[in-house]
């Protein structure tokens, strides 16, 4: 029987939730939380430690974490690692691609992991390690798990791993010389191809092409004592009454809230209604998250000319690349309505 070793944030690792999310790195005997599922699935190989760290120590302190949990493996036997489903979650799928890495990299051991199409650690991670096309949220965490467990059953068994398409990982941009079943030359494929795109028929290239989305670099400020500069966040800093029910995650709304007259943001006046951090220093101090307090020093010292009547402010965690791009737009207009010739974006 080979050895499976499961990385979980706090949450999935019952741990705890977001109050929890600076808990240290651990190593337990067995099966912990969605451990238990993972070695239900598992064929060959069982489960045999559970590796649990905070989203938030990963993401704060990497390299200290990452140096941690290496340390707790140096004297395990393992064939294989896997850390997650992540979901939608965006520090998760991060620290799931951040560890799976650093342990394929030391101990040269296969390393699975699953992510939603949408989360960071996608782009971040799939050219590096199987990462499985998952849902965007924990309801899919038998299907997201069996799916890992399908990968990870193949390669315990030693059996070939096959296309990205057929296996259900995202495309790792690597192109294998293989003889086709069919036997069909290159030549008639391309011709077939070609009649197909000519009558409107659907086909499937063999070559696809990723689309990027590039922005580009805009022209510096050139004098900022004469420039107006906006705040846009994305971590959730609101009147305490929410006055645009602006969604805790997946957030489809946004907000802009007048600043004339205001020295600083003040805690009870203004919070965060974001869910995918400890709120309790932002609500404290809302300019942890906007620095109006900053801003209007720089303007009272002439470093910046003036500060833009409104910040503006929505959610990101759990929000889709879609909806993000569709409010900024929206933002933009009001941006260059103001006369605004320069944003500071801030996050959490």
């Amino acid at each position: 029987m080979k050895k499976a070793i499961l990385y979980l944030n706090q949450f999935f690792g019952q741990v705890g939730g977001e109050d929890k999310a600076d808990y240290e790195p651990e190593i337990i005997n067995g099966q912990v939380g969605a451990a238990m599922m993972l070695n239900g699935v598992l064929e060959g190989a069982e489960v045999t430690h559970t590796v649990i760290c905070g989203d938030n120590f990963m993401g704060t302190y990497k390299d200290e974490a990452i140096r941690r949990i290496l340390g707790f493996l140096d004297d395990k036997e393992f064939d294989i690692f896997l850390a997650g489903p992540a979901f939608q979650a965006g520090r998760y799928g991060v620290a799931c691609g951040e560890i799976c890495k650093a342990v394929k990299e030391k101990y040269n051991v296969p390393v699975v992991t699953s992510m939603h199409v949408e989360n960071p650690g996608v782009q971040m991670f799939k050219k590096d390690m199987y990462v499985m096309i998952g849902g965007n949220n924990a309801g899919r965490m038998r299907q997201d798990m069996s799916a890992m467990a399908k990968v990870a059953n193949k390669i315990i068994a030693g059996e070939k791993i096959g296309p990205a398409d057929a296996e259900g990982f995202f495309p790792r941009g690597k192109r294998h010389q293989y003889w086709r079943e069919d036997g069909k030359p290159a030549s008639e494929r391309v011709v077939d191809m070609l009649l197909k795109k000519l009558s409107g028929e659907e086909f499937q290239t063999e070559l696809p092409i990723p689309k990027s989305d590039r922005v580009e670099i805009a022209a510096p400020i050139k004098d900022l004592s004469k420039a107006t500069i906006a705040v846009v966040t994305t971590g959730g800093i609101v009147p305490v009454d929410n006055p645009d029910r602006i969604q805790s995650a997946s957030a489809t709304r946004w907000g802009m809230y007048d600043v004339t007259g205001l020295e600083r943001l003040e805690g009870g006046v203004y919070k965060t209604i974001h869910a995918g951090f400890d709120p309790a220093a932002a609500d404290a101090d809302p300019n942890v998250i906007v620095p109006l307090d900053a801003l209007r020093a720089y303007e009272k010292e002439g470093k910046i000319g003036k500060v833009h009547q409104y910040f503006y402010s929505t959610v990101g965690t759990g929000t889709t690349e879609a909806e993000a791009a569709r409010m900024a737009k929206e933002i933009v207009v009001k941006l260059k309505e103001g006369g605004v010739d320069g944003v500071i974006m801030t996050s959490t």
